[in-house]
């Protein structure tokens, strides 16, 4: 089994609120992501969309562009629609070698809006889950025909955040939709990675690494704020920071031979928790546990 080691950009420079990180430039992150010691980014904010312009960019850093976001709005139009809306975010994809397609519906997501409340996520009727997961099969279909994995994101603030969410998404797309098993989106959203990987391994095309803070969490939940508040309080963080034990975590994976990108995140305000700092840290961490679990 192969796994190579990603970041987000989202820890110096946040796409849902501009303003943290807003003044760091491109370079300074890929400079902070290379001598980490980090094999790929995913796409941020700063990066240029052209391929031309990003080729020698990455190469100068020596780095791989991992994959990106991409926010799909399948609730409101059909697939054929939404692969038009997707062409330049894939061709972008496949000029740069990636090999993973993430994708999260966001038509009435909230997660980026601070005036919402992090309790109250919108939700799928039972009978929208068919459309919605037939629509997910066409594009994950022409996904692969591109030859990437399709990898759907649950996120809170989103219709996919749930334990219950997440049955009803497996039972509504076939199995080459692939999910983004995301540590700090799971537990949040009351889902224990550990089940996932267990009970679908095969639907495991790529995995991201946050920390969590419960205590932090709660307050929010409690006090009714947002999930951008959430982030600027720092209910999340890198791991090795946090209350989540990832020895458990890593050996399920080994177990079932995940093969692909491991991505640290640490969603928090830069200025207070410094990228570079934490970034390194979380690698570190995972590091020692893949070989601890014997997955490298």
């Amino acid at each position: 089994m192969t796994i190579r080691w990603g970041v987000s950009p989202i820890a110096w420079s946040n796409d849902d609120m501009p303003e943290l990180g807003g003044n760091t430039t491109l370079d300074a992150i890929l400079t902070d992501v290379r001598e980490i010691g980090f094999d790929g980014v995913e796409l941020g904010n700063k990066f240029p969309r052209d391929p031309a312009t990003l080729a020698p960019i990455m190469e100068r850093h020596a780095l791989a562009i991992v994959g990106g976001w991409y926010s799909s709005n399948l609730l409101v139009r059909d697939a054929e629609a939404e692969i038009g809306a997707m062409a330049s975010h894939i061709d972008l994809l496949a000029a740069m070698s990636s090999t993973v397609f993430i994708a999260a519906e966001t038509s009435n997501a909230v997660h980026s809006d601070r005036g919402s409340q992090l309790d109250t996520p919108p939700r799928l009727a039972k009978d929208q889950w068919q459309e919605f997961g037939d629509r997910l099969d066409r594009i994950a279909a022409y996904v692969c025909e591109r030859g990437m994995r399709f990898a759907y994101h649950h996120h809170l603030g989103t219709v996919v955040e749930t334990m219950a969410d997440l049955e009803h998404f497996f039972a509504a797309t076939g199995e080459h939709v692939g999910l983004v098993l995301d540590t700090g989106h799971a537990i949040y959203g009351g889902i224990d990675p550990l089940d996932i990987v267990r009970s679908h391994p095969d639907r495991i095309n790529h995995v991201h690494c946050k920390d969590v803070r419960r205590a932090r969490h709660a307050a929010i939940l409690a006090g009714g704020h947002s999930f951008l508040d959430g982030v600027v309080d720092g209910m999340f963080t890198a791991p090795g920071d946090g209350d989540y034990d990832y020895a458990p975590f890593f050996k399920a994976l080994a177990d079932i031979g995940y093969s692909g990108w491991i991505v640290v995140e640490a969603e928090q305000d830069p200025a207070v928790a410094d990228p570079r700092t934490y970034s390194q840290l979380g690698l570190d961490t995972l590091k020692a546990h893949a070989a601890s679990a014997g997955l490298a």
